[in-house]
């Protein structure tokens, strides 16, 4: 635990030393999400039809095998698709439009 958390914060040292404030790290971090979700969406479209082949060309303890990656592979992407919709039915009922610029808040002490 401890490794993979000094490993994933010495991964992270350069977008914290790069940003110059709150809203450019933010717009950094939502980047990496951006490039991250259809990586993983397409990966779980991988393990589906990697069980599917698993299913068809084996029997016995392969076949179950390939069932059940098929299984994961279609829940992992009924909820990927299904958090995307819930989270874009939101934006658009408040009217939040992905993709902008914002401004950070800020109290301003130079009275």
């Amino acid at each position: 635990m401890k490794k993979t958390l000094f490993t994933t914060a010495l991964f992270a040292l350069p977008l914290v030393a790069a940003a110059q404030n709150i809203t450019t790290a933010l717009l950094r971090i939502n980047d990496i999400v951006n490039i991250l979700i259809p990586l993983m969406i397409a990966l779980a479209l991988v393990a589906f039809f990697w069980g599917l082949v698993k299913y068809i060309w084996s029997s016995g303890e392969g076949h179950e095998q390939g069932k059940n990656v098929m299984i994961a592979g279609l829940v992992a992407l009924f909820l990927m698709v299904s958090v995307f919709g819930i989270i874009r039915l939101v934006g658009d009922t408040f009217g939040v439009n992905g993709g902008g610029t914002f401004t950070a808040p800020h109290v301003d002490i130079r009275r």
